[in-house]
């Protein structure tokens, strides 16, 4: 099974951007597709983006479409989300996670990392 370890999360002022990491391990990270989800207390775990084992498919939530993008380099077993233009809406913690397909779904995942911070202020 792959560990996976978020890095690159932080406080930043609205309309700044970030770029979160997510190295791996443990395990041939290029045969599982990835996906990244944020949770903010209260509410359910959602889906942000995802990307296919190459990296030539991806797919994002409307809400970031044109904000944010999921990119991965399988020579560094790392995934990465560039977030441009961040909103005070984009405040969550940020979670990677493995699967053995493209999807969406949280529940399709079974590896995740601890989840890193991330803070927007207005």
């Amino acid at each position: 099974q792959v560990q996976l370890v978020e890095s690159g999360g932080g406080l930043v002022q609205a309309g700044d951007s970030l770029r979160l990491s997510c190295a791996a391990s443990g395990a041939t990270f290029s045969s599982y597709c990835m996906g990244w989800f944020r949770q903010v207390p209260g509410k359910e775990r959602e889906f942000v983006a995802a990307i296919s084992r190459s990296g030539a498919s991806t797919t994002h939530a409307d809400f970031v479409k044109g904000r944010f993008t999921i990119s991965r380099d399988n020579t560094k077993n790392t995934v990465y989300l560039q977030m441009n233009n961040l909103k005070p809406e984009d405040t969550a913690v940020y979670y990677c996670a493995a699967s053995s397909g493209f999807y969406s779904d949280p529940r399709k995942y079974n590896s995740w990392g601890q989840g890193t911070q991330v803070t927007v202020s207005s």
